[in-house]
């Protein structure tokens, strides 16, 4: 089916160990429905590299967001997953494309937040400055998606730099662009009570029946809804 050009075109943003092969089947269904969509690999996800020389953090990943933003010719709903909320939250707001954001079981933080102070909980290290995947991964994030497939995406994740967890939000792009969340309501990697603590910042909140990984485990169902969020006015966010 032929995209329709009307639409704004859908950012997909990885959440932390993974990578931008997640969306996979999420593009599949979005371009059956005639919906475009791009994504992007944060640096802040993979093992260290020589020609880094420094930690790589949420900053970085910012930035990875802006120069996707900077590729895509028209508007644009920018769609975060988990930790990739963080990046979003701090590249939307300067970006003037951007005509919305969609948290999925995301963490839609204020300024002067990181992932790890509003969870308060402390980031595993490896040693290296960076954090490995949980060990019981495939319950955890995968624990609604089909064992083949969970199997497949545990084989896939990479360890992730700490600095990315524990980098503040110096601005909260969702003050400004009009926001919505996506409540997973069987989530074990982020409770649902603290996502909806999250979400009372977005302008309108929906649900879906899923664990962590709803691009697994309901793609066509988190497609659907993606659509329908891109093709409507998104409300301003609450107050």
């Amino acid at each position: 089916m032929h995209a329709d050009t009307d639409r704004p075109t859908l950012l997909l943003v990885h959440g932390a160990w993974h990578g931008a092969w997640c969306w996979d089947s999420v593009r599949a269904e979005l371009d059956a429905a005639g919906c475009r969509s791009r994504t992007v690999d944060l640096p802040s996800a993979g093992p260290a590299t020589a020609e880094r020389s420094r930690p790589v953090g949420m900053l970085d990943d910012a930035e990875a967001v802006r120069d996707a933003l900077r590729r895509v010719d028209g508007p644009v709903v920018v769609v975060a997953h988990s930790y990739g909320g963080v990046p979003v939250t701090q590249a939307v707001a300067d970006a003037a494309n951007v005509v919305g954001a969609v948290y999925v079981a995301a963490f839609q933080l204020d300024a002067g937040e990181s992932m790890v102070t509003f969870l308060g909980t402390p980031v595993p290290d490896d040693g290296s400055g960076h954090a490995p995947p949980y060990e019981d991964a495939r319950r955890i994030l995968f624990g609604d998606v089909p064992r083949a497939d969970a199997e497949r995406a545990v084989a896939r994740l990479r360890p992730q730099s700490v600095r990315s967890f524990t980098e503040p939000v110096t601005t909260a792009g969702w003050r400004t662009v009009p926001s919505a969340y996506v409540v997973c309501e069987q989530d074990r990697a982020l409770e649902p009570s603290r996502q909806h603590a999250l979400a009372v910042r977005a302008g309108t909140v929906h649900r879906l029946p899923s664990g962590h990984s709803p691009f697994l485990s309901m793609p066509r169902r988190l497609a659907a809804l993606l659509a329908g969020i891109a093709g409507s006015a998104l409300p301003a966010r609450r107050n």
